[in-house]
């Protein structure tokens, strides 16, 4: 298990990933709506990192930019 602090960025022109130190920051298409970009947020990370989505949860900031997101291998 491990956590890892995530700053979002809705309504990006691309999906991407970008690490600065030991916080991640996520750029993803989806608005910030109905929690759409949340569940962007786990599909992009997913995808970086090689993982199945359902290993990822998040555990605080559920509606701020600035979220903690627990990973289960």
């Amino acid at each position: 298990m491990k956590v890892i602090e995530v700053k979002i960025i809705p309504n990006a022109r691309k999906n991407a990933v970008e690490i600065d130190g030991e916080k991640y920051r996520v750029h993803v298409m989806a608005p910030a709506v109905d929690g759409k970009a949340n569940k962007a947020l786990i599909e992009v990370l997913a995808e970086f990192l090689g993982l199945k989505k359902n290993c990822f949860e998040i555990i605080r900031g559920e509606t701020s930019r600035n979220k903690l997101i627990r990973i289960n291998d």
